[in-house]
């Protein structure tokens, strides 16, 4: 191919896509865009306003997303808290026979086995078992209810029977059958007593 026939494709070429685009060939080939106008104050005030209003829009979608972080974490403490408390609650309900059980065998240990030297150690042993496991309780935060003397509270006593007690008053609890127990302000167990009629 000759320089003169690869020139009159090269023209072909120009006009064919002149034709496409619209835009005449003698412009096709100038590859500086179009100036813009210079802005106007007027103008450059509206796009700063324009970008001051999307900067407030996406501090205010920032502060949100970070309250709404922060109440979802607070929200997972407390429930991760009274998860825990639950799960203490209930190993404590679940071990309360056990003391019930040792507070019985060293109330009804017979004097006569008291008195044996040969028992004093067993009975020693059982009563330090006894003290260790209620102050593990008192460290967990279990508290016995003081019932004994008092006047009956639903919230906190249950009264299996009532019987008459010559001086007490009515509704006087005269005799714990089985201890009751606190944790914090819930109760775990309620006192089960007899009351004055």
């Amino acid at each position: 191919m000759t320089k003169k026939e690869s020139h009159r494709q090269e023209e072909i070429q120009e006009k064919l896509k002149a034709e496409e685009t619209g835009i005449p060939p003698e412009e096709q080939g100038s590859e500086e865009p179009a100036a813009m106008p210079p802005a106007t104050d007027a103008d450059i005030d509206a796009e700063i306003e324009a970008l001051n209003g999307q900067i407030e829009k996406l501090k205010g979608e920032l502060l949100r997303r970070a309250a709404e972080f922060e109440n979802f974490r607070k929200q997972k403490e407390r429930e991760a808290a009274l998860s825990a408390s639950r799960t203490l609650e209930n190993n404590v309900r679940d071990l309360l026979p056990m003391l019930d059980d040792l507070k019985r065998l060293m109330h009804h240990i017979p004097a006569e086995l008291q008195a044996m030297a040969e028992a004093r150690p067993f009975i020693e042993g059982v009563e330090l078992i006894r003290k260790n496991f209620c102050t593990w309780l008192e460290n967990k935060g279990v508290r016995e209810i003081d019932s004994k003397g008092k006047t009956l509270d639903v919230n906190f006593h249950e009264a299996i029977t009532q019987i008459d007690a010559p001086g007490a008053e009515p509704d006087t609890i005269v005799e714990e059958y089985q201890t009751g127990y606190t944790i914090g302000d819930r109760v775990i167990r309620h006192a089960k007593v007899i009351v004055a009629r």
